[in-house]
C-alpha cells in the first residue's frame, strides 16, 4: 500500500501515523531511540505490506500488466490504490476529509523534522506543494507520482509511460481494491487489537 492508506490504517494514534509514514523512508530496524508508538507503527507498516503482497487478490490483479509493466506491478497497485482510496475516501473515513488528515500528517512532520529522515521532510514538502494526498484521486496526479518513483529507481525503468495501462484496467483494479480493502482493514484492525490488548473492534474512524 501507499502513503495514505498507511497513514488511514495508523488509526487516530499520532505516533502510529508518523511511524507509517516514516517507513518508507527508513530502511532496517526502527531506531531504539524513537517513542515505542512510532516503532509500532513502522511495524505495522511493513506488515501492512506483507499481507498486502501474499494476498490472493492483489496477486491476480499483477497477472494485468503485460511486460515491460509486470515487473513494476506491485509499484503500480499500491499507487493504483491510494487513487482507489482517495476517490472512495468517504466509504472508509467517515468524520474527516482527506484534506484534514493531509494537514493533520503534515503537522506531524513538522513537530518531529528535528530527528525525522531527510527524505520524508522532502516528501512532506511535495505532500503540500502537489495537495496531497487529496489530489492522489487525479489521473494526472498518479501519473506524476509515477514518474517521480521512476525517477528515483536505480534502473532504467518505464514508470513514467505506465498511466495508459493502469486506466485501461482501471474497472478491474477497482474491482479488486474494492474486494481487497475490507481484508486490509481487517487485517490492521488485528494489530491494533493485538497491541492495545483488546478483541472485536474495528479501528477507530478518523
Amino acid at each position: 500500500m501507499n502513503h495514505l492508506a498507511h497513514v488511514l490504517l495508523a488509526g487516530p494514534d499520532p505516533d502510529l501515523q508518523l511511524g507509517g509514514l516514516l517507513a518508507d523512508f527508513h530502511r532496517g530496524a526502527p531506531d531504539p531511540a524513537w517513542r515505542d508508538g512510532v516503532r509500532d507503527g513502522v511495524a505495522l507498516h511493513r506488515k501492512i505490506d506483507g499481507y498486502t503482497d501474499g494476498h490472493a487478490i492483489v496477486a491476480g490483479l499483477r497477472y494485468l500488466f503485460e511486460p515491460p509493466f509486470r515487473r513494476f506491478a506491485g509499484i503500480l497497485i499500491d499507487i493504483y490504490f491510494d487513487h482507489a482510496l482517495a476517490q472512495r475516501w468517504s466509504d472508509y473515513a467517515r468524520g474527516e476529509t482527506v484534506d484534514a488528515l493531509s494537514a493533520h500528517a503534515l503537522h506531524l512532520v513538522e513537530a518531529n523534522r528535528g530527528w525525522l529522515s531527510p527524505e520524508l521532510l522532502r516528501f512532506a514538502a511535495y505532500m503540500r506543494t502537489n495537495g496531497l494526498f487529496g489530489a492522489y484521486a487525479r489521473r494526472e496526479m498518479i501519473e506524476q507520482v509515477l514518474a517521480g518513483v521512476g525517477s528515483r529507481l536505480r534502473h532504467a525503468n518505464p514508470l513514467a509511460e505506465a498511466g495508459p495501462t493502469l486506466w485501461k484496467n482501471a474497472q478491474l483494479l477497482d474491482a479488486g481494491f474494492e474486494a481487497f480493502f475490507p481484508d486490509l482493514i481487517a487485517f490492521a484492525t488485528s494489530f491494533h487489537n493485538d497491541r492495545n490488548g483488546i478483541q472485536g473492534r474495528s479501528i477507530p474512524r478518523h
